[in-house]
Parts: structure tokens; C-alpha cells; sequence
């Protein structure tokens, strides 16, 4: 049986104050303590627990608006089209053509994510493999991994004879991450009038390591947060 439509109006009532909310703002805006009925409405509409916050925060399946991939946030909250921060992390490890370290995927996610690739690795959903002083997670996949070590060695080579300070690529990255439309000229525009030495070449060359988008879809913590 469907939940009265009194429900869905205080919900919709509740998500329109608020992009995301914890169990307590949901109690309180459905007049329940029911957790039952609150999850049979929230299943009703259709919705995602966060990825952040250990899955306290829900929004409504309507309401992210995700980028290329699958992520957004609200004020800090994280939500991921893939479901949870193991599934997101395996996506984001298996999509990327030199894979992950850790330091590249907490700024990705906006959290720290070390417990979760140690479990990953333990159940064999992806691999590791030692690379310079940091892990590199990979595909769990023996073919698809070796390829991506090998493009990460090659990009190593390059940065290291381009870009002598390594941290520059961690802040190019970040970058792109809050500026995901701008090209590569902007994004060493930005690097530079922060007193970086960076070519527009150079910016290319990242991009095409970590298969970046010059275009990207919209800026997942930035401009959401608003």
C-alpha cells in the first residue's frame, strides 16, 4: 500500500529547506518515528544514502546533479550515483587509465578512503601494487592493471622531466576538480597567478594521463555546496 500523499507534500516540504538530511530531519518532517515508514516513503520517491558521514545524509534520487563521475555533494555531504564508497571507489580505480593513489582519490571524494581500499584489496574487488614511496590501486583485473602501472610509469617519466615538483600535479588536479569546463590554458592560467610555473602543455599532458575532459560536467563541490 502506497504511503498517504500527506507524506510526500512534508518530504517534498522538507527537501526544498535542505538538499540532503539525516534520519532525525526526516522524523521530525514526517511527524513519525517509524523508521519503517519512513524508508517505505523515502523507497516511494526514490533515494541515496551518502557516500560521507558513514550513509547518514538522504536526498531524493531527483535531486543530485551528478558529474562525469557520478558524484556531488551538498555543504560537504557526498552522494554517489554508484551507491557506496566501496562501489564508487572501485569505479573511479577501474576508470582510470593510470590508476588511483590514495592521496588522488581523497580529493576526489572529499575523505579519507584508506580502510575501504585495504578492504577492497583483501576481497580482491581491485588490486595494489608499490609505485615510487605511495600504492597504486589498480583494476582488479591482472590485463587491465599492467596497463595501467605501464601508463603511470610513462607519466611519471614525463612529469618528472616537465614538472620537477610533484605536488604540482596534486594542485593541477585539484584544480580541475573545482574548475571541471576549464581547458588547459585556464587551468595553467589559474596555477600560474598562484605563483606556479606551468605550461598549457604541460596541463594537457596531465589531462590526457588521467583522462580529463577538457569539458567536464559540473563542478562537483564548489558550485553544489552553494
Amino acid at each position: 500500500m502506497s504511503p498517504p500523499v500527506k507524506y510526500f507534500s512534508r518530504l517534498n516540504q522538507l527537501f526544498r529547506r535542505k538538499r540532503a538530511a539525516l534520519l532525525d530531519d526526516l522524523r521530525r518532517a514526517l511527524g513519525t518515528t517509524s523508521r519503517t515508514t519512513i524508508f517505505r516513503i523515502l523507497k516511494a520517491v526514490g533515494y541515496l544514502s551518502s557516500y560521507t558521514h558513514a550513509g547518514r545524509y538522504y536526498t531524493l534520487h531527483r535531486i543530485p546533479k551528478f558529474d562525469r563521475w557520478g558524484l556531488w555533494a551538498w555543504r560537504g555531504i557526498g552522494f554517489s550515483s554508484h551507491g557506496t564508497l566501496r562501489a564508487t571507489s572501485v569505479f573511479l580505480i577501474e576508470q582510470s587509465p593510470a590508476g588511483r593513489t590514495h592521496e588522488e582519490l581523497q580529493q576526489q571524494l572529499g575523505l579519507r578512503v584508506h580502510d575501504t581500499l585495504r578492504s577492497l584489496v583483501e576481497d580482491g574487488a581491485i588490486s595494489r601494487e608499490r609505485f615510487e614511496d605511495v600504492y597504486l590501486y589498480l583494476s582488479a583485473d591482472r590485463k587491465k592493471a599492467a596497463v595501467q602501472i605501464s601508463a603511470r610509469r610513462e607519466l611519471h617519466v614525463s612529469l618528472t622531466a616537465q614538472l620537477p615538483d610533484p605536488l604540482l600535479v596534486i594542485d593541477l588536479l585539484v584544480q580541475v576538480i573545482h574548475h571541471p569546463r576549464e581547458d588547459a590554458a585556464a587551468i595553467a592560467g589559474r596555477l600560474r597567478a598562484a605563483g606556479r610555473t606551468v605550461r598549457s602543455d604541460q596541463v594537457e599532458e596531465v589531462f590526457h594521463a588521467y583522462g580529463v575532459k577538457k569539458t567536464a560536467s559540473r563542478s562537483r563541490w564548489p558550485r553544489s555546496q552553494a
